[in-house]
């Protein structure tokens, strides 16, 4: 466990005194928000985010989590794509430089180029300094030599070295290096969609990282990443002296490098926060300690309400036959009352209640064949077999083929060579990973399940109920969570009827509550699964192992093994001890 850090040293003359440099902190006062229809979002949320402390935001799908993120990047001037998100009550104040990765980087598909999204998560004067600058080179490239626009041009261009353009390259050329080992010269108008989403999150990362920003918001910055990169973000967490505020539900992530712990807890009046002081190491002991003292602390208020409100009627009694007891019965009121208004203690936070019901059915004994199947340009030939009822993890670094390998599967058109055969009633059902269903973009989740599954909205609700979706039903699918959307995909596969499920990372946007949940589905789940995975926990509930190497071989393995560096090692132990 790291040391708590509380500043950063700073180097002076002889002679004078060493001090600490604050580097930046996040105070979250009394927030509350409610949705457009009214319904509470976020109630009385109350936080700080220490100087130099990595504190992890972890809580249900849906709690308010990104919409919070959305609202400090706006308090620090960085609001997401130009919105500003003020709170219904409350404040939050930023001190220090402030970047923010929202949850979107690593599914853009836009024709933004690298140099576009590195100016996009830059300070505003950055921003300002890029606009006026490709302004000018528009207007200079449309006029020709015109002595006017060239001089603007001019201007342009030390105003973006006078406010800190070119050191933002020299930190945008480190980041390219290390992200996609392209110098920034080659990589700046590269399309971002060409990069892979572990590509895209590790630029920002790297960028943010190696920058002099001194608070750093991240949503979800290990989604998308391989578990190569996974353990270079915990690294990097655990080395940087900057304040760092991150979302995330990789509990392997959140053991390695969270300091303290803030937990958004579903109440009827909204979300509320809890801080656990400590390490996510000792959290959950923590918080079932919590959860059981209020709910003692609940049951004796109980108590003492009822006492309180049967001594007034047994005093009321007394006193309509006895006027010596009407002093009495009104101390008894105004003890009620106090009690009453003094109001009970904090609320038991909801319980989530998530059921996936997967059935899945008998199939054919060989679900899947692959006879010298190649991916164009990705693997080299291999051959596979899946029989019924198998749990195959399907490992490797990013960039390697696994998604297309799952579409392809699934019945879309990849590019390939050999042969690949489904069995007898074998139903696939596709999970991805991006989420990108642009069928149902626009959409309720009472109109998909109606008209997608023939489900009108009393059979409906008990079916979001179990995903703990009722009260999205008249939200539309993009405006939900990653983590709701993912819930969504789950239950439209329960509904399917599939027989094979193929699962595209389907933990990366899940809350633990829901990840739990699925791996529970899972174990009952009569049928054939295959799962793209870098969730170090989720691996563990499967038995068969294929590894997709960065050099094209795909290869069976004895166990878990995330990229051919370990299995070479492994194999080089193997020999050592066979001698």
């Amino acid at each position: 466990m790291r040391p708590a850090r509380h500043g950063r040293a700073v180097h002076l003359p002889a002679g004078t005194s060493a001090i600490l440099v604050s580097m930046g902190h996040i105070d979250v006062n009394g927030v509350a928000l409610s949705l457009p229809d009214g319904r509470p979002l976020l109630g009385d949320i109350s936080f700080k985010v220490d100087d130099g402390s990595i504190t992890a935001l972890v809580g249900p799908n849906g709690s308010g989590k990104t919409t919070l993120v959305r609202m400090i990047a706006a308090a620090g001037g960085s609001p997401l794509s130009g919105e500003t998100l003020p709170p219904d009550a409350g404040s939050i104040s930023v001190s220090g430089s402030l970047g923010v990765m929202p949850q979107f980087i690593g599914q853009i598909r836009d024709d933004s180029t690298v140099r576009d999204l590195l100016v996009s998560i830059s300070s505003a004067t950055i921003r300002r300094a890029a606009a006026s600058l490709a302004e000018s080179e528009r207007q200079l490239a449309a006029a020709g030599t015109d002595e006017r626009r060239q001089i603007a041009y001019a201007h342009a261009i030390a105003d973006w070295g006078d406010l800190g353009g070119y050191d933002a390259e020299v930190v945008w050329d480190k980041a390219t290096t290390e992200a996609i080992g392209l110098p920034f010269a080659e990589a700046s108008m590269r399309l971002v969609r060409s990069l892979s989403g572990g590509e895209q999150k590790r630029l920002v990362l790297h960028t943010f990282l190696s920058s002099p920003t001194d608070v750093l918001v991240l949503d979800e910055p290990d989604n998308y990443l391989d578990v190569p990169g996974k353990e270079w973000l915990e690294d990097a967490l655990s080395r940087t002296r900057k304040t760092v505020l991150f979302i995330s539900h990789d509990r392997e992530l959140l053991r390695r490098t969270a300091t303290r712990v803030v937990t958004l807890e579903l109440t009827a009046a909204g979300s509320t926060a809890w801080v656990h002081g400590s390490t996510y190491v000792t959290y959950h002991e923590a918080r079932e300690e919590r959860l059981d003292r209020l709910e003692e602390l609940h049951r004796r208020w109980d108590e003492e309400h009822a006492r309180l409100k049967a001594f007034v009627v047994e005093m009321r009694q007394k006193a309509s036959y006895n006027d010596d007891f009407a002093s009495k019965l009104s101390n008894a009121l105004h003890r009620l009352e106090r009690f009453e208004v003094a109001g009970p203690p904090e609320a038991i936070p909801r319980p989530q209640r998530i059921s996936m019901r997967l059935a899945g059915g008998r199939t054919g004994k060989r679900v899947l064949t692959c006879a010298a199947l190649a991916l164009d340009r990705l693997t080299e030939p291999f051959d596979l077999e899946v029989l019924h009822g198998e749990r195959v993890a399907v490992l490797g670094p990013n960039g390697t083929g696994k998604s297309q390998f799952f579409r392809l599967i699934g019945g879309d058109r990849v590019a390939h060579s050999g042969e690949l055969r489904l069995g007898a009633r074998v139903v696939p059902g596709h999970f991805a990973q991006t989420h990108e269903h642009p069928e149902l973009d626009g959409r309720t989740l009472a109109e998909i399940l109606w008209k997608d599954f023939d489900l009108p909205l009393p059979r409906a609700m008990p079916a979001l109920g179990r995903y703990e979706l009722s009260r999205a039903r008249d939200q539309r699918f993009e405006t939900l969570s990653g983590g709701q959307q993912a819930r969504l995909q789950i239950l439209a596969l329960e509904l399917s009827g599939a027989t094979l499920l193929l699962l595209d990372e389907p933990t990366d946007n899940l809350d633990v509550e829901s990840a739990e949940a699925l791996e529970a589905g899972l174990d009952g789940y009569e049928g054939t699964v295959l799962t793209v995975t870098h969730d170090r926990y989720f691996v563990r509930n499967f038995d068969r192992f294929l590894l997709f190497c960065s050099d094209g071989r795909v290869v069976e393995t004895p166990e878990a093994v995330f990229d051919e560096g370990r299995l070479e090692r492994a194999a080089r132990t193997r020999r050592r001890q066979a001698t």
